[in-house]
């Protein structure tokens, strides 16, 4: 028999249609049940491709016994926190205030307001039982204890990302930043890039900032450290050697042992991380990591012209990762005489094995390294590793595939624009601005409600859930991009549209910073702010990147003082945890940075365009005057005939000059 949830469109809730749990959805059912009968409940989040939310599904949730308990006295509410992140939240930081620690499955029980009594991650199945009756008893016996320290709960969920206005106004300093990264620097891994500690997630943003800092502040030892990290992750375990792809996190400190779900999200970050680097250092390492990566999202999750589904689980067959390993047996009997020079190259050996006789492909060396080492050209080495994928990639495929959750969410594809771009200005391949500005329009046509909003999710041709801060903000971002790389300003009139809509709906009376919610839809026990980066960078440090960018290209300065008084809240909880506040103290360093411009017009422009890009400079803004504009960077630029180079420093423009090397030397 299938419960509530077999009607529900989201892929992760019908992964537990078949429980004998009586779970509802969301909404107002089950908080009337709750409170028509007394009974707390228990609101259990997850999402389609994580692993120990799986286990608890198959161990816990489909036991008859545990089942039993909870629906004799609880009411079961069932949630896809890529759904209702809002929701995840909320319950995110509740657990995190009672536990010190968050995860998922998350699993936290309340009162049928809503308002959280007690709660944590993962619980195998014999706990489970004990606080399911712990909570029972503890409800019925003593209803005021329960009552009393539910309401100090959520006054510190309410309180929990509260940011005092400074009282005067802060003049940003290059010490702050300063300080900030000395302190970082005493995490970093020097021998294996990242933290120095388990587990490693790439989180690119940080060494996006990180990248910027370095080239900006002339540290070696964080450019150092930045393009050692961004080797390990190329070449261990965490990216998929043979089909392209990078995986959520590595469980060790050498990147070896992924946790192996696969993210949309973190695939167009780590795109756009790669290709800036590419631009900087042009390692073929990296321009690979780029062009495989987009692959991979392109036949893994969908295509530019219809958008891109959310994620890869991490199980098939019943176990963690059995997609994407190999045996010795299996790599002999497809390679044959290929195998020992793979086996050497992919590390088939104590270094690549994992469990059970089976290995995960991972290297320890750059291709010109080992081709060096074996005797034989680049240019060879990569003839055989294309013939060796293409035999194993036929073998992987006649495997179980891992469940994919096919929901399209907003703002993931967002950043899946900025991914082509960054691709486009990284390869000068038109492929990828077209790409691109496809994935621009499918937004546009998909995810635009009536009233100038956005939606957060598209399963099927079903567009729902109000769209949060994250999409409206990852959106503005890659309309800018979108501008920057078309100088279509057709996009820019979309993003000043995001924005405003954002200031009316979003805005916090008490702050500039922006709730994650809208005005508009329902209220939840707290009505968060979303500050710190993560995985994802915060929204309100997306929005505050854009809303500067906007403002510098539209001429409209309220946007960028809007962006600077968001920074100003922040400012003081930077330095002393850089990891948490990298796209911030992106930001920061921007306002620190020279502000460069070169706006180029006439015959060629665009390729000049993109050869100025290969030059790389992290803030430089490069953009054509393809036609006349009233935009205050274009106006009175655009002429035809041999190419001009206008080349601004700090709002202050030299002439136009006519060669490339005279428009670099100005820059200098």
């Amino acid at each position: 028999m299938s419960n509530r949830l077999a009607k529900e469109k989201s892929p992760y809730l019908q992964q537990h249609a078949e429980n004998p749990v009586d779970w509802f959805p969301w909404g107002e059912e089950a908080f009337e049940k709750a409170k028509s009968e007394g009974k707390l409940m228990l609101i259990s989040i997850g999402y389609s491709s994580c692993h120990w939310c799986h286990v608890m599904e198959h161990e816990t949730f489909s036991n008859n016994d545990a089942a039993s308990v909870m629906n004799r006295y609880f009411v079961c509410v069932k949630v896809d926190r890529e759904e209702r992140p809002d929701l995840d939240q909320v319950y995110m930081n509740a657990v995190q205030l009672m536990s010190g620690q968050g995860g998922w499955p998350l699993n936290c029980f309340v009162l049928p307001d809503g308002r959280p009594v007690y709660g944590g991650t993962y619980f195998p199945t014999a706990q489970w039982m004990k606080i399911l009756y712990h909570l029972h008893a503890i409800w019925k016996d003593e209803p005021e204890k329960v009552l009393d320290y539910a309401e100090r709960l959520t006054q510190g969920v309410q309180l929990s990302d509260l940011v005092e206005k400074p009282e005067k106004e802060i003049e940003f300093e290059n010490q702050h930043l300063l300080h900030l990264v000395e302190k970082w620097k005493r995490s970093f891994d020097m021998q294996e890039g990242g933290p120095n500690r388990a587990p490693k997630f790439p989180l690119p943003n940080n060494y996006l900032f990180l990248l910027h800092y370095a080239i900006e502040k002339k540290d070696d030892l964080v450019l150092k450290h930045v393009l050692l990290t961004l080797d390990k992750i190329a070449l261990g375990g965490i990216y998929d050697q043979l089909g392209g792809g990078i995986t959520r996190y590595s469980v060790d400190l050498i990147w070896k042992v992924p946790h192996f779900e696969k993210m949309l999200y973190d695939n167009a970050q780590i795109i756009s991380l790669y290709a800036e680097a590419y631009r900087y250092k042009k390692d073929h390492l990296y321009l690979e990591m780029v062009e495989r990566s987009l692959q991979f999202c392109e036949r893994e999750f969908g295509s530019a012209e219809h958008g891109f589904y959310s994620a890869l689980d991490a199980d098939s067959e019943g176990e963690e990762g059995s997609f994407y390993v190999w045996t010795k047996t299996e790599l002999q009997s497809v390679l044959k005489e290929d195998y020992d020079w793979f086996a050497a190259y992919y590390q088939v050996n104590y270094l690549g094995e994992w469990e059970d006789g089976k290995y995960i492909l991972l290297r320890r060396e750059k291709d010109e390294a080992f081709a060096h080492q074996h005797k034989m050209s680049v240019d060879e080495l990569q003839e055989k590793k294309s013939h060796a994928h293409l035999l194993l990639m036929e073998a992987r495929n006649k495997r179980e595939r891992p469940f994919l959750d096919n929901k399209k969410i907003c703002s993931w594809n967002a950043l899946m624009i900025r991914s082509y771009a960054d691709a486009f200005r990284c390869t000068g391949k038109q492929v990828y601005r077209e790409r691109a500005l496809k994935l621009g329009h499918f937004i546009l046509r998909e995810f635009l409600r009536g009233d100038g909003g956005l939606y957060h999710i598209l399963h099927g041709e079903q567009v729902y859930v109000n769209g949060f801060l994250e999409d409206h903000a990852f959106v503005l971002d890659a309309f800018i991009q979108l501008f920057e790389i078309s100088s279509d300003e057709f996009w820019l009139q979309q993003g000043i549209r995001r924005a405003d809509y954002v200031i009316e709906k979003f805005s916090d009376p008490d702050s500039p910073l922006f709730y994650f919610t809208s005005v508009d839809v329902e209220q939840l026990i707290a009505r968060k702010t979303e500050i710190t980066d993560n995985v994802i960078p915060a929204s309100n440090s997306v929005m505050a990147q854009a809303l500067y960018s906007l403002g510098e290209y539209s001429g409209h300065s309220k946007y960028s003082q809007h962006a600077e008084q968001m920074l100003q809240m922040v400012y003081p909880h930077m330095a002393d945890y850089g990891s948490s506040y990298s796209n911030w103290a992106d930001l920061l360093l921007r306002f620190l940075s020279e502000k460069k411009e070169i706006i180029l017009s006439g015959t060629d422009a665009e390729h000049h365009q993109q050869v100025l890009w290969s030059h790389y400079h992290p803030y430089l803004r490069v953009l054509c005057a393809a036609h006349e504009s009233e935009l205050p960077m274009l106006k009175n630029r655009f002429k035809t005939g041999a190419v001009s180079f206008y080349v601004c420093r700090n709002n202050s423009c030299n002439l136009p000059v006519t060669e490339l090397q005279q428009a670099l030397e100005l820059l200098q």
